[in-house]
């Protein structure tokens, strides 16, 4: 069984190796480990992958979350092959309906195998749509549009959610989210071929290239924005010469986006493809 640890908290010293004796202690055999010291903020940051047998599930995640509340760390242990139930998956968004609607029919036709537990929004736009598919939605967005993060976080744990999908979700995660749901669990639906057009404004870019090619990337979240080199899926569309930028963006909001997405998530759903060391390999 796989399982990752993954635990962020004010820095100080002997963090890391109460969980690495406590991993060796229950027979688990340590894949990939990450570590992040940043000092200028004084936090500490540890992804921890696990092989370990399945009945020792219970044990070491009580274990971990003891030496979490003891070390002053918050600590997330998660399997991505959780027995008996499917994915859970936070659907967070922002404005574009498209892409979050594709996610929620995929899920009902069975083309994701998974569960769409909650939505999440820094904007009230796709409140209806939760409704529709009778998923429970939250506003997590303050009067800007900000997103309050505590609330973000408390969210997706007490939905006991496995994979956060951010479909058009237009708001960059801090660095201590992302490490707090480490591994591979966060997937985003950046609306640009990375890693060649990056940021907020990929069609306008592609186009004043003179693109006649523009695309979707589905990837895993680290902390680097828009990295590029955690590519789940790509889908691209062309178009011919003088066709106006509106109407690529259309074709790319309403056709192409849901469809890289939708593909991503079931890869990494169905196990076909994992994060390891800030790299996809198959499984």
């Amino acid at each position: 069984m796989e399982i990752v640890v993954t635990a962020v908290g004010p820095d100080h010293a002997g963090l890391a190796d109460p969980i690495i004796h406590e991993a060796t202690a229950q027979g688990a055999s340590i894949a990939e480990i990450q570590m992040y010291d940043h000092d200028e903020a004084a936090v500490f940051a540890m992804m921890c992958r696990l092989k370990i047998d399945a009945s020792r599930w219970d044990s070491i995640r009580s274990k971990m979350l003891d030496i979490g509340a003891e070390k002053e760390l918050s600590v997330r242990v998660w399997t991505p092959t959780p027995p008996n139930r499917k994915a859970r998956l936070a659907i967070c968004t922002t404005y574009q309906e498209s892409t979050p609607r594709a996610m929620l029919q995929a899920i009902a036709d069975g083309v994701i195998d998974a569960e769409a537990t909650v939505m999440l929004g820094n904007r009230q736009k796709c409140a209806k749509l939760a409704e529709e598919f009778g998923v429970p939605w939250h506003n997590i967005g303050q009067a800007d549009g900000a997103a309050n993060e505590a609330a973000f976080v408390e969210l997706l744990d007490e939905y006991a959610v496995d994979y956060v999908i951010l479909a058009r979700y237009m708001r960059v995660l801090p660095p201590d989210t992302c490490w707090k749901f480490a591994g591979g669990r966060i997937i985003n639906l950046h609306h640009g071929l990375l890693p060649s057009f990056p940021g907020f404004r990929p069609y306008h870019d592609a186009y004043a290239a003179r693109m006649l090619t523009f695309g979707a990337t589905c990837h895993f979240i680290v902390p680097e924005l828009d990295a590029g080199n955690q590519t789940i899926n790509q889908s691209t569309f062309s178009v011919p010469p003088g066709t106006k930028l509106d109407a690529i963006i259309q074709q790319g909001q309403e056709v192409n986006e849901p469809r890289c997405l939708v593909e991503g998530v079931r890869r990494v759903v169905a196990r076909e493809v994992k994060l390891h060391f800030h790299r996809i390999v198959a499984t």
